[in-house]
């Protein structure tokens, strides 16, 4: 299993911006340090949410939601992003995500093609009304306090839904890919 301490995980947006060579820095000399800094900070981790057009309640079956895991899993390959936990809902979906490598698509550019790939798989399974709504919302985590914040609110999302009794219970969800801080 990936740990995000064991890559060198960079989401700053906009990507390709952090791709060309910095200006020369002409600003105050004690300011200089913080190139050293900024370089060795790993970039955020993104809480996301994406949800179903018109919030159909299609994703919270185990083919529909294989689509979605499935995407996850060979994100870090073909967009360069990487997805920790996840909680599949019947009509959104939650997980954390990080870019792991400097040619990442931008936050958006990877949300996009993953919603267009899930949807032309999801098509392919006899849903061929699915699509996602065109936004999505995005959180960067500040903290380790924040990051646990936000898991315990998206694990409990089934309890809050009454579609199960405890967030065990519900089995559409897991994790990925490790992210510490």
């Amino acid at each position: 299993m990936l740990r995000r301490t064991d890559l060198s995980c960079r989401a700053g947006t906009p990507l390709p911006a952090q791709q060309a060579e910095p200006a020369p820095f002409t600003g105050r000399k004690h300011l200089r340090r913080l190139e050293r800094i900024f370089e060795t900070i790993p970039g955020p981790i993104y809480y996301l949410t994406c949800c179903v057009r018109d919030r159909r309640p299609v994703l919270a079956r185990p083919k529909m939601a294989e689509v979605l895991v499935s995407a996850w899993k060979t994100s870090p390959d073909v967009y360069g992003w990487m997805v920790g936990r996840y909680v599949v809902m019947p009509d959104h979906a939650h997980f954390f995500a990080a870019a792991c490598n400097e040619e990442a698509k931008t936050l958006g550019g990877f949300i996009g093609s993953w919603k267009r790939w899930t949807k032309r798989n999801i098509h392919a399974t006899g849903q061929t009304t699915f699509g996602w709504q065109a936004e999505f919302l995005d959180h960067v985590l500040r903290s380790a306090e924040s990051h646990g914040q936000k898991w315990d609110y998206v694990r409990n999302n089934p309890v809050r839904a009454q579609l199960v009794a405890s967030p065990d219970d519900w089995p559409f969800q897991g994790e990925l890919n490790v992210f510490q801080w």
